[in-house]
């Protein structure tokens, strides 16, 4: 894992998500159904600490999620 952790994902994960490793087909899902839990049961309770508690942490999240690409 990198020094900073990990946000949504850990590096294992993402490997198992990409394809990158090598196993099962329903290891895969439990995997990814381990990551939309965690999206759907958490990210919102943290976004809405942070923009109570540490709002220069919650921009952040904004400028990250929302960016346009442009």
């Amino acid at each position: 894992m990198s020094d900073e952790g990990r946000a949504l994902v850990t590096d294992r994960e993402r490997e198992i998500i990409s394809g990158d490793a090598n196993v099962s087909d329903n290891y895969e899902y439990k995997v990814k159904s381990v990551v939309r839990t965690r999206i759907r049961n958490r990210l919102g309770d943290d976004v809405e600490f942070l923009e109570e508690h540490f709002p220069e942490a919650y921009d952040l999240v904004v400028d990250e999620v929302c960016d346009d690409g442009g």
